[in-house]
Protein backbone atom coordinates (compact mmCIF):
# COMPACT_ATOMS: atom_id res chain seq x y z
CA UNK A 1 0.00 0.00 0.00
CA UNK A 2 1.30 3.48 -0.89
CA UNK A 3 2.37 5.34 2.28
CA UNK A 4 0.02 8.07 3.46
CA UNK A 5 1.98 11.32 3.37
CA UNK A 6 -0.61 14.00 4.21
CA UNK A 7 -3.45 14.42 6.66
CA UNK A 8 -5.79 15.02 3.72
CA UNK A 9 -4.89 11.62 2.25
CA UNK A 10 -5.40 9.95 5.60
CA UNK A 11 -8.78 11.65 6.06
CA UNK A 12 -9.95 10.28 2.71
CA UNK A 13 -8.78 6.77 3.65
CA UNK A 14 -10.54 6.96 7.01
CA UNK A 15 -13.80 8.12 5.47
CA UNK A 16 -13.73 5.09 3.18
CA UNK A 17 -13.04 2.84 6.17
CA UNK A 18 -15.93 4.35 8.14
CA UNK A 19 -18.30 3.79 5.22
CA UNK A 20 -17.25 0.14 4.96
CA UNK A 21 -17.21 -0.52 8.70
CA UNK A 22 -20.53 1.20 9.51
CA UNK A 23 -23.04 0.17 6.83
CA UNK A 24 -26.49 1.66 6.63
CA UNK A 25 -28.97 0.04 9.03
CA UNK A 26 -30.49 -3.24 7.82
CA UNK A 27 -28.26 -3.36 4.72
CA UNK A 28 -26.80 -6.72 5.76
CA UNK A 29 -23.30 -5.69 4.69
CA UNK A 30 -20.57 -6.73 7.09
CA UNK A 31 -16.78 -6.86 6.98
CA UNK A 32 -15.02 -9.85 8.50
CA UNK A 33 -13.49 -8.96 11.91
CA UNK A 34 -10.03 -10.07 10.81
CA UNK A 35 -10.12 -7.68 7.84
CA UNK A 36 -11.33 -4.84 10.08
CA UNK A 37 -8.48 -5.51 12.49
CA UNK A 38 -5.91 -5.50 9.71
CA UNK A 39 -7.22 -2.29 8.16
CA UNK A 40 -7.47 -0.59 11.55
CA UNK A 41 -3.85 -1.46 12.27
CA UNK A 42 -2.68 -0.09 8.91
CA UNK A 43 -4.56 3.16 9.45
CA UNK A 44 -3.38 3.55 13.05
CA UNK A 45 0.27 3.12 12.08
CA UNK A 46 -0.13 5.58 9.19
CA UNK A 47 -1.72 8.20 11.46
CA UNK A 48 0.91 7.62 14.15
CA UNK A 49 3.64 8.35 11.60
CA UNK A 50 1.93 11.59 10.55
CA UNK A 51 1.38 12.75 14.12
CA UNK A 52 4.92 11.83 15.16
CA UNK A 53 6.22 13.99 12.31
CA UNK A 54 3.91 16.98 12.79
CA UNK A 55 3.00 17.20 16.49
CA UNK A 56 6.22 18.27 18.20
CA UNK A 57 5.24 17.66 21.85
CA UNK A 58 4.02 14.18 20.94
CA UNK A 59 7.23 13.40 19.07
CA UNK A 60 9.23 14.39 22.14
CA UNK A 61 6.95 12.22 24.30
CA UNK A 62 7.59 9.21 22.07
CA UNK A 63 11.33 9.81 21.77
CA UNK A 64 11.64 9.97 25.54
CA UNK A 65 10.28 6.43 25.54
CA UNK A 66 12.59 5.31 22.76
CA UNK A 67 9.78 4.82 20.26
CA UNK A 68 9.33 5.98 16.67
CA UNK A 69 7.07 4.89 13.80
CA UNK A 70 9.56 2.40 12.39
CA UNK A 71 9.71 0.58 15.72
CA UNK A 72 5.95 0.22 16.27
CA UNK A 73 4.23 -2.62 14.41
CA UNK A 74 0.88 -2.85 16.18
CA UNK A 75 -1.70 -0.21 17.07
CA UNK A 76 -1.70 -1.27 20.73
CA UNK A 77 1.97 -0.30 21.00
CA UNK A 78 1.45 3.31 19.90
CA UNK A 79 2.37 5.55 22.86
CA UNK A 80 -0.73 6.94 24.58
CA UNK A 81 -0.69 10.51 25.87
CA UNK A 82 -2.31 11.23 29.24
CA UNK A 83 -5.35 13.48 28.98
CA UNK A 84 -3.60 15.92 31.34
CA UNK A 85 -1.10 16.65 28.56
CA UNK A 86 -3.84 18.48 26.65
CA UNK A 87 -3.76 21.08 29.42
CA UNK A 88 -0.01 21.62 29.30
CA UNK A 89 0.82 21.34 25.60
CA UNK A 90 -0.67 22.23 22.25
CA UNK A 91 -1.07 18.69 20.97
CA UNK A 92 -1.93 19.63 17.42
CA UNK A 93 -0.44 19.61 13.95
CA UNK A 94 -2.41 22.74 13.09
CA UNK A 95 -0.58 26.08 13.00
CA UNK A 96 -2.41 28.82 14.94
CA UNK A 97 -3.82 30.45 11.81
CA UNK A 98 -5.60 27.22 10.80
CA UNK A 99 -7.28 26.53 14.15
CA UNK A 100 -10.91 27.38 13.53
CA UNK A 101 -12.32 25.69 16.65
CA UNK A 102 -11.11 24.51 20.04
CA UNK A 103 -12.91 22.23 22.48
CA UNK A 104 -12.24 22.68 26.18
CA UNK A 105 -12.78 20.40 29.11
CA UNK A 106 -13.63 22.44 32.16
CA UNK A 107 -11.71 21.61 35.31
CA UNK A 108 -12.13 23.22 38.67
CA UNK A 109 -12.06 27.00 38.89
CA UNK A 110 -8.67 28.47 38.09
CA UNK A 111 -7.34 25.37 36.34
CA UNK A 112 -6.26 25.39 32.74
CA UNK A 113 -8.68 23.36 30.58
CA UNK A 114 -7.72 20.71 28.08
CA UNK A 115 -7.61 22.11 24.57
CA UNK A 116 -8.40 20.09 21.46
CA UNK A 117 -7.85 22.17 18.32
CA UNK A 118 -9.71 21.61 15.06
CA UNK A 119 -9.99 22.99 11.57
CA UNK A 120 -12.83 22.49 9.09
CA UNK A 121 -11.32 19.22 7.84
CA UNK A 122 -10.91 17.64 11.27
CA UNK A 123 -14.37 18.78 12.38
CA UNK A 124 -15.88 17.21 9.28
CA UNK A 125 -14.12 13.96 10.15
CA UNK A 126 -15.37 14.25 13.74
CA UNK A 127 -18.90 14.47 12.38
CA UNK A 128 -18.32 11.59 9.94
CA UNK A 129 -17.35 9.49 12.95
CA UNK A 130 -20.21 10.69 15.15
CA UNK A 131 -23.22 10.26 12.87
CA UNK A 132 -23.23 6.53 11.96
CA UNK A 133 -22.44 5.28 15.47
CA UNK A 134 -25.12 7.52 17.03
CA UNK A 135 -27.66 6.48 14.42
CA UNK A 136 -26.88 2.82 15.06
CA UNK A 137 -27.44 3.15 18.82
CA UNK A 138 -30.17 5.80 19.17
CA UNK A 139 -32.13 5.80 15.92
CA UNK A 140 -31.89 2.21 14.76
CA UNK A 141 -35.64 1.60 15.03
CA UNK A 142 -36.75 5.20 14.51
CA UNK A 143 -37.64 4.93 10.78
CA UNK A 144 -40.17 2.21 11.60
CA UNK A 145 -42.13 4.37 14.03
CA UNK A 146 -45.50 5.79 13.06
CA UNK A 147 -43.85 9.22 12.73
CA UNK A 148 -41.16 8.62 10.07
CA UNK A 149 -40.09 12.25 9.61
CA UNK A 150 -37.18 14.07 11.27
CA UNK A 151 -36.76 13.44 14.98
CA UNK A 152 -37.64 16.01 17.61
CA UNK A 153 -34.57 16.61 19.78
CA UNK A 154 -34.98 18.18 23.21
CA UNK A 155 -31.49 19.06 24.39
CA UNK A 156 -30.88 19.76 28.09
CA UNK A 157 -27.82 21.97 27.50
CA UNK A 158 -27.29 25.60 26.54
CA UNK A 159 -27.17 26.22 22.78
CA UNK A 160 -23.85 26.33 20.89
CA UNK A 161 -23.93 30.14 20.72
CA UNK A 162 -23.41 30.17 24.50
CA UNK A 163 -20.99 27.23 24.62
CA UNK A 164 -18.67 27.49 21.60
CA UNK A 165 -15.90 25.43 23.23
CA UNK A 166 -18.03 22.48 24.36
CA UNK A 167 -17.43 19.30 22.38
CA UNK A 168 -20.62 17.85 23.88
CA UNK A 169 -22.78 20.72 22.63
CA UNK A 170 -21.07 20.56 19.24
CA UNK A 171 -21.97 16.86 19.18
CA UNK A 172 -25.61 17.58 20.02
CA UNK A 173 -25.79 20.39 17.46
CA UNK A 174 -24.36 18.13 14.75
CA UNK A 175 -27.02 15.54 15.55
CA UNK A 176 -29.78 18.16 15.64
CA UNK A 177 -28.76 19.46 12.21
CA UNK A 178 -28.45 15.97 10.76
CA UNK A 179 -31.52 14.28 12.22
CA UNK A 180 -33.66 16.88 14.01
CA UNK A 181 -36.84 18.53 12.88
CA UNK A 182 -37.78 22.18 13.25
CA UNK A 183 -39.48 21.45 16.60
CA UNK A 184 -36.12 20.52 18.17
CA UNK A 185 -35.03 22.82 20.99
CA UNK A 186 -32.27 23.58 23.46
CA UNK A 187 -33.71 24.01 26.95
CA UNK A 188 -30.51 24.61 28.90
CA UNK A 189 -29.25 27.91 30.22
CA UNK A 190 -25.92 29.35 31.34
CA UNK A 191 -25.72 31.09 34.70
CA UNK A 192 -22.33 32.44 35.81
CA UNK A 193 -20.58 29.74 33.81
CA UNK A 194 -22.72 26.88 35.15
CA UNK A 195 -25.19 24.90 33.07
CA UNK A 196 -28.76 24.47 34.24
CA UNK A 197 -32.08 23.39 32.75
CA UNK A 198 -34.91 25.81 32.06
CA UNK A 199 -37.57 23.49 33.47
CA UNK A 200 -40.49 25.48 32.02
CA UNK A 201 -38.97 25.39 28.54
CA UNK A 202 -38.22 21.68 28.88
CA UNK A 203 -41.74 20.90 30.03
CA UNK A 204 -43.20 22.91 27.15
CA UNK A 205 -41.03 21.24 24.51
CA UNK A 206 -41.67 17.75 25.84
CA UNK A 207 -45.41 18.28 26.24
CA UNK A 208 -45.65 19.65 22.70
CA UNK A 209 -44.21 16.41 21.33
CA UNK A 210 -47.05 14.52 23.00
CA UNK A 211 -49.64 16.81 21.44
CA UNK A 212 -48.07 16.10 18.04
CA UNK A 213 -47.79 12.39 18.93
CA UNK A 214 -44.17 12.68 17.78
CA UNK A 215 -41.52 10.56 19.54
CA UNK A 216 -38.79 12.69 21.05
CA UNK A 217 -35.06 12.18 21.63
CA UNK A 218 -33.93 13.77 24.91
CA UNK A 219 -30.19 14.49 25.13
CA UNK A 220 -28.33 15.71 28.18
CA UNK A 221 -25.81 15.20 30.94
CA UNK A 222 -26.73 12.90 33.79
CA UNK A 223 -26.95 15.82 36.18
CA UNK A 224 -29.15 17.80 33.78
CA UNK A 225 -31.59 14.90 33.83
CA UNK A 226 -31.47 14.90 37.65
CA UNK A 227 -32.20 18.65 37.68
CA UNK A 228 -35.22 18.20 35.38
CA UNK A 229 -36.53 15.09 37.12
CA UNK A 230 -36.23 16.65 40.58
CA UNK A 231 -38.26 19.63 39.40
CA UNK A 232 -40.94 17.41 37.87
CA UNK A 233 -41.10 15.31 41.04
CA UNK A 234 -41.47 18.42 43.20
CA UNK A 235 -44.46 19.42 41.05
CA UNK A 236 -45.79 15.86 41.04
CA UNK A 237 -45.62 16.11 37.26
CA UNK A 238 -45.27 13.25 34.81
CA UNK A 239 -44.90 13.86 31.07
CA UNK A 240 -46.36 11.09 28.96
CA UNK A 241 -44.03 11.06 25.97
CA UNK A 242 -45.12 9.23 22.81
CA UNK A 243 -44.15 5.58 22.50
CA UNK A 244 -40.72 5.15 20.93
CA UNK A 245 -39.24 8.23 22.60
CA UNK A 246 -35.69 7.76 23.82
CA UNK A 247 -33.02 9.39 25.95
CA UNK A 248 -29.25 9.72 25.84
CA UNK A 249 -27.43 10.65 29.03
CA UNK A 250 -23.74 11.26 29.46
CA UNK A 251 -21.30 12.54 32.04
CA UNK A 252 -21.08 11.86 35.75
CA UNK A 253 -21.29 13.64 39.08
CA UNK A 254 -17.68 14.37 40.01
CA UNK A 255 -17.62 17.66 41.91
CA UNK A 256 -21.34 17.50 42.71
CA UNK A 257 -22.82 17.19 46.17
CA UNK A 258 -25.43 14.69 44.99
CA UNK A 259 -25.03 11.56 42.91
CA UNK A 260 -27.69 9.23 41.53
CA UNK A 261 -26.79 5.62 40.63
CA UNK A 262 -27.29 4.99 36.94
CA UNK A 263 -29.95 2.32 37.40
CA UNK A 264 -31.92 4.66 39.63
CA UNK A 265 -31.52 7.55 37.20
CA UNK A 266 -32.83 5.43 34.34
CA UNK A 267 -35.77 4.34 36.51
CA UNK A 268 -36.55 7.99 37.23
CA UNK A 269 -36.40 8.85 33.52
CA UNK A 270 -38.74 5.97 32.80
CA UNK A 271 -41.11 7.12 35.54
CA UNK A 272 -41.23 10.89 34.98
CA UNK A 273 -40.77 10.98 31.19
CA UNK A 274 -42.37 7.59 30.47
CA UNK A 275 -39.44 6.55 28.28
CA UNK A 276 -39.15 2.77 28.39
CA UNK A 277 -35.82 1.73 29.89
CA UNK A 278 -34.76 -0.20 26.74
CA UNK A 279 -34.77 3.22 25.05
CA UNK A 280 -32.36 4.88 27.50
CA UNK A 281 -28.74 4.91 26.33
CA UNK A 282 -25.54 6.13 27.98
CA UNK A 283 -22.75 7.76 25.97
CA UNK A 284 -19.06 7.95 26.88
CA UNK A 285 -16.90 10.65 25.33
CA UNK A 286 -14.54 13.48 26.14
CA UNK A 287 -13.19 16.65 24.57
CA UNK A 288 -9.87 14.92 23.81
CA UNK A 289 -11.59 12.32 21.61
CA UNK A 290 -13.48 12.52 18.32
CA UNK A 291 -15.40 9.23 18.62
CA UNK A 292 -17.93 8.12 21.22
CA UNK A 293 -18.83 4.86 22.94
CA UNK A 294 -22.39 3.76 23.71
CA UNK A 295 -23.62 1.07 26.07
CA UNK A 296 -26.88 0.07 24.41
CA UNK A 297 -28.84 -0.06 21.18
CA UNK A 298 -32.09 1.77 21.91
CA UNK A 299 -35.06 -0.52 21.64
CA UNK A 300 -32.99 -3.66 21.16
CA UNK A 301 -34.07 -5.14 24.49
CA UNK A 302 -30.58 -6.54 25.00
CA UNK A 303 -27.38 -4.84 26.08
CA UNK A 304 -24.88 -5.13 23.21
CA UNK A 305 -26.24 -8.51 22.17
CA UNK A 306 -24.34 -11.38 23.74
CA UNK A 307 -21.87 -9.01 25.37
CA UNK A 308 -23.96 -8.64 28.50
CA UNK A 309 -22.38 -10.89 31.09
CA UNK A 310 -23.67 -12.75 34.09
CA UNK A 311 -20.93 -11.13 36.17
CA UNK A 312 -22.33 -7.62 35.85
CA UNK A 313 -25.70 -5.96 35.54
CA UNK A 314 -24.05 -2.81 34.15
CA UNK A 315 -24.20 -1.89 30.49
CA UNK A 316 -21.08 -2.43 28.41
CA UNK A 317 -19.60 0.31 26.27
CA UNK A 318 -18.23 -0.08 22.77
CA UNK A 319 -16.47 2.34 20.47
CA UNK A 320 -17.02 2.17 16.71
CA UNK A 321 -14.69 0.04 14.54
CA UNK A 322 -12.47 3.08 13.84
CA UNK A 323 -11.63 3.42 17.55
CA UNK A 324 -10.34 0.79 19.97
CA UNK A 325 -10.31 0.69 23.76
CA UNK A 326 -8.04 -1.15 26.16
CA UNK A 327 -8.22 -1.45 29.93
CA UNK A 328 -4.65 -1.16 31.15
CA UNK A 329 -2.85 -1.68 34.44
CA UNK A 330 -1.63 1.64 35.90
CA UNK A 331 1.44 -0.20 37.22
CA UNK A 332 2.61 -2.08 34.12
CA UNK A 333 0.81 -0.19 31.36
CA UNK A 334 -0.25 -3.53 29.86
CA UNK A 335 -3.79 -4.62 29.11
CA UNK A 336 -5.43 -6.35 32.06
CA UNK A 337 -7.03 -9.78 31.93
CA UNK A 338 -10.74 -10.32 31.30
CA UNK A 339 -12.80 -9.12 34.26
CA UNK A 340 -9.97 -7.08 35.80
CA UNK A 341 -10.01 -3.34 36.51
CA UNK A 342 -7.64 -0.76 35.08
CA UNK A 343 -7.45 2.61 33.36
CA UNK A 344 -9.18 3.09 30.02
CA UNK A 345 -6.94 3.77 27.02
CA UNK A 346 -8.48 4.79 23.69
CA UNK A 347 -7.06 4.70 20.15
CA UNK A 348 -9.22 6.99 18.01
CA UNK A 349 -8.52 7.25 14.27
CA UNK A 350 -10.86 10.25 14.03
CA UNK A 351 -8.41 12.31 16.14
CA UNK A 352 -6.90 13.51 12.90
CA UNK A 353 -4.94 16.62 13.81
CA UNK A 354 -4.11 15.87 17.46
CA UNK A 355 -3.05 12.49 18.91
CA UNK A 356 -4.81 9.20 18.25
CA UNK A 357 -3.71 7.35 21.43
CA UNK A 358 -5.21 8.74 24.65
CA UNK A 359 -4.64 7.49 28.19
CA UNK A 360 -7.66 8.47 30.28
CA UNK A 361 -8.08 8.71 34.04
CA UNK A 362 -11.27 6.63 33.94
CA UNK A 363 -11.50 3.27 35.68
CA UNK A 364 -13.03 0.43 33.69
CA UNK A 365 -13.41 -3.33 33.75
CA UNK A 366 -12.45 -5.36 30.70
CA UNK A 367 -15.54 -7.22 29.47
CA UNK A 368 -15.16 -9.12 26.20
CA UNK A 369 -15.07 -6.68 23.31
CA UNK A 370 -16.46 -3.87 25.47
CA UNK A 371 -15.83 -2.33 28.84
CA UNK A 372 -17.74 -1.55 31.98
CA UNK A 373 -17.19 2.00 33.16
CA UNK A 374 -16.63 2.50 36.89
CA UNK A 375 -15.92 6.23 37.05
CA UNK A 376 -12.94 8.46 37.64
CA UNK A 377 -9.80 7.11 39.24
CA UNK A 378 -9.07 8.34 42.79
CA UNK A 379 -7.38 11.76 42.81
CA UNK A 380 -8.27 12.34 39.15
CA UNK A 381 -9.52 15.81 38.24
CA UNK A 382 -13.28 16.18 37.75
CA UNK A 383 -14.41 15.89 34.15
CA UNK A 384 -16.01 18.93 32.61
CA UNK A 385 -19.60 17.98 31.78
CA UNK A 386 -20.50 17.23 35.38
CA UNK A 387 -18.81 20.37 36.71
CA UNK A 388 -20.77 22.55 34.30
CA UNK A 389 -24.08 21.45 35.79
CA UNK A 390 -25.43 23.39 38.70
CA UNK A 391 -25.70 21.62 42.07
Amino acid sequence: MTPTTTFEEFGARLREFIQRAAPEPFSGRRIAPAILDEQFNELALALFALQFAHVAPYRQFCQARGLAPGQVRAWADIPAVPTAAFKEFELTSLPPAERTAVFHSSGTTGQRPSRHFHNAESLALYEASLVPWFRRHLLRHFPTLRCPGPACFVILTPPPTLTPHSSLVHMFETLRRRFGGRESAYVGTLNEGAWSVDVDAAREALSASRLRDQPVVVLGTAFAFVHLLDALAAEECRIWLPRGSRALETGGYKGRARTVPKAHLHALIADRLTIDEPYIVTEYGMSELSSQAYDYVAGSGDVQGAERTAQSSNHLFRFPPWARAQVCSPESGREVAEGETGLLRVFDLANLRSVLAIQTEDLAVRRGKGFELLGRAPNAEPRGCSLRATP
